[in-house]
């Protein structure tokens, strides 16, 4: 029996959701603030509705005929949107509104973890008084990080010590507005995601990546929702152990253990220090970029992962192909804190296919690989495709080594062309690499 499957959400997340599920025995429908012209063309109908409006989603469910749905970002989620599509009968591959708060309300993160002794949980404490906290900046015996506890988009922390000094984080304390804030040590090590399928007490990982979070080359400049993002041929980055990979996967299982009923995505961004691995955050998603990391390198039918968590059933054991990626994102200009927006994209997925076999590059590779595009934050409109204030599109390169992803996602950028845009180029290249190798080594007195 074919599945109506309905995808909510507009991004670059949610273009590699539906090229994965356009890959299996599913129609797909899909429903987006914004029109994606990625989605729009893998999917039997786009309809334009506001996603983190509960009642709008399921009336677009049921007029389809939906059986499943996949909600893509943490908006509809905080908004209860697969609870309202489950209460109609339309199984949501998604966090339940109450579950979602792993993610949506980071104070309460942390509180779970120190109540469910969640390995990798930071020294830290919670605040709903913003002159308690700034004394506590004051007082503490060393450098902390400053976290709003709702959503940000990525983008609301600021460490001391590395972004801004321990005046500058109680001033933009006192001018955010933010009524909850959660101050933690400051984690020194290299980042990592590992997602996870979860359902029915099942839990199934995915290889590790490394997002990039900072604006500009050489992680410089303001956080961002994400520059861009790299995956190894195997599950582990070249930074980390097995038994480092090991560590993070034992977190997300304890996690998974005591949040009974958790249906969906858990994401686990982690720190290596020098002590292990610790829990820089969770969310209740795919990443976005890394999503476009996994999906396209996963064997396993991701419509059986669905239907298996629909049906109670154990989920299918994950196969993934032995290959590197690269992702890099293209921006608006003077994204993120004064992003300009209109700028005409002159790019489609089958001139970026073709970068692959046309570059000069091609012939020093083993083998060519894939280029794909993924739209994300764009407009669709009658006479083209338009930037929005947001992340526009992502390349990913997909090769046998980093080296030859990133060479890969390089060409495929170069036919998209960057005017008006802004890209960080660094990603997934052999000296960054190196660096955080010999990060990790100098960590562990190597």
């Amino acid at each position: 029996m074919s599945e109506t499957v309905l995808l909510v959400g507009g991004g670059g997340r949610e273009h590699a959701i539906a090229r994965a599920l356009d890959e299996s025995d599913a129609d797909l429908y899909a429903c987006a603030g914004n029109r994606n012209p990625g989605i729009a063309a893998l999917a039997e109908e786009f309809e334009t509705l506001e996603t983190t409006n509960p009642k709008a989603v399921v009336s677009y469910a049921e007029d389809v005929g939906a059986t499943l749905a996949v909600v893509g970002p943490e908006g509809p989620l905080a908004a209860g949107v697969a609870d309202a599509l489950d209460d109609a009968g339309v199984y949501a591959f998604g966090p339940n509104e109450a579950e979602a708060r792993i993610e949506t309300d980071k104070a309460y993160q942390r509180r779970f973890m120190r109540e469910h002794d969640v390995p990798g949980c930071p020294d830290f404490e919670t605040f709903d008084d913003v002159e308690a906290a700034c004394e506590y900046i004051d007082d503490y015996d060393g450098d902390l990080a400053v976290k709003p506890a709702g959503l940000t988009g990525g983008k609301g922390v600021r460490v001391v010590g590395d972004q801004v000094t321990e005046e500058e984080a109680k001033e933009y304390l006192r001018e955010s507005g933010y009524d909850r804030v959660v101050l933690e040590e400051r984690l020194v090590g290299e980042e990592f995601t590992v997602q996870a399928f979860v359902a029915n007490g099942d839990l199934r990982v995915t290889p590790a990546v490394q997002d990039h979070k900072r604006a500009y080359e050489g992680d410089e400049g303001p956080n961002t929702g994400g520059m861009g993002s790299y995956s190894d041929s195997g599950l582990e980055l070249p930074f980390m152990t097995e038994a480092d990979y090991h560590e993070a996967v034992e977190v997300l299982q304890s996690t998974v253990d005591a949040l009974s009923g958790y249906k969906g995505v858990l994401y686990g961004q982690f720190m290596l220090t020098a002590d292990g691995v610790k829990v820089v955050e969770f969310n209740a998603r795919f990443g976005d970029p890394e999503a476009m990391n996994t999906l396209p390198v996963l064997n396993t039918d991701f419509l059986d992962v669905l239907t298996a968590a629909r049906e109670g059933e154990d989920l299918p054991e994950l196969s993934f192909a032995p290959k590197a990626t690269v992702c890099k994102y293209a921006v608006p200009e003077g994204y993120p804190t004064d992003p300009e927006a209109g700028a005409k994209v002159e790019i489609d997925e089958e001139s970026v296919a073709r970068s692959v076999t046309e570059s000069s590059n091609a012939e020093t590779r083993d083998s060519a690989g894939d280029a794909l595009l993924f739209y994300a934050s764009v407009d669709e409109r009658d006479d083209g495709i338009y930037t929005t204030t947001s992340r526009s599109f992502a390349v990913v390169g997909v090769a046998d080594t980093i080296t030859q992803a990133e060479e890969i996602a390089e060409d495929a950028l170069a036919v998209a062309g960057e005017e008006g845009l802004d890209v960080r180029h660094d990603i997934g290249k052999p000296d960054l690499v190196q660096r955080r190798i010999d990060h990790v080594a100098a960590l562990r007195g190597e």
